[in-house]
């Protein structure tokens, strides 16, 4: 993938997590949780920043002529340096509160940008890579800020 095509994708999906930060952690704050809200909002414009540089810059998002071992290894620091994924936790029930929240703006960027269900991909996919379940408090932390991130505006 060309220079031009990596940082029109990346910016994108910045774009749309930052945006959904806002709106989620707008929300928040008139739901009286001032604090996450603005800590997710100022989340929402360094989100993903590592990817412009190093083994991220080199490895994400160039497309199939990548090995999946140097893949794998842009994967894996991203994860490790980024703590908004499950994996940077020794479990997705161990993420502090503001950090579940922005993972969740990350994967309605990526159901934007797949043109897939939210709550479809958690309830079917996520739920079984992090492993927790519908009764855990993780699942119904996840499913407060979906739920609040897709509510319909409310008309005037």
């Amino acid at each position: 993938m060309d220079t031009y095509s990596h940082i029109d994708n990346l910016t994108r999906h910045i774009d749309l997590v930052r945006e959904a930060c806002y709106l989620l952690g707008t929300r928040l704050i008139k739901n009286n949780q001032e604090v996450i809200g603005r800590e997710l909002i100022a989340r929402g414009y360094c989100h993903d920043n590592s990817k412009f540089s190093g083994i991220e810059w080199d490895y994400l998002h160039q497309g199939p002529n990548v090995s999946k071992e140097m893949l794998d290894a842009a994967i894996k620091e991203h994860q490790s340096t980024n703590d908004h994924h499950p994996e940077f936790w020794t479990g997705i029930e161990n993420m502090p509160e503001v950090a579940l929240a922005e993972c969740v703006c990350d994967w309605y960027a990526r159901s934007q940008e797949f043109g897939t269900s939210l709550r479809d991909w958690i309830d079917e996919e996520a739920s079984t890579k992090y492993n927790f379940t519908k009764k855990c408090k993780t699942y119904k932390l996840i499913k407060k800020f979906v739920d609040i991130l897709l509510e319909k505006k409310k008309k005037k």
